[in-house]
């Protein structure tokens, strides 16, 4: 039986802008992208615009680091299923 807690996320999110003080991300589950994520590029904090930081924020924040980390530059898109 699977219970709520069991059931998997799916984060999506998409650069909206790339100052070069700041990244932002407009990002959310599915194709609802109703919340901001800021990454500081000098030191890879980040922070959401809400101060919910919660595990969506999380997860799609390591998987754009990660990426950022392989690849030299924030990717225009990055989606976590798990």
């Amino acid at each position: 039986m699977v219970g709520k807690g069991d059931m998997g996320m799916m984060v999506a999110a998409r650069r909206i802008e790339a100052p070069a003080d700041e990244v932002r991300y407009a990002f959310g589950f599915e194709d609802r992208f109703d919340r901001i994520l800021v990454i500081d590029p000098q030191t890879l904090q980040a922070r959401v615009e809400d101060d919910d930081f919660n595990a969506a924020a999380s997860a799609i924040t390591a998987k754009i680091v990660n990426a950022w980390r392989d690849r030299g530059e924030f990717p225009e898109r990055m989606l976590v299923a798990n």
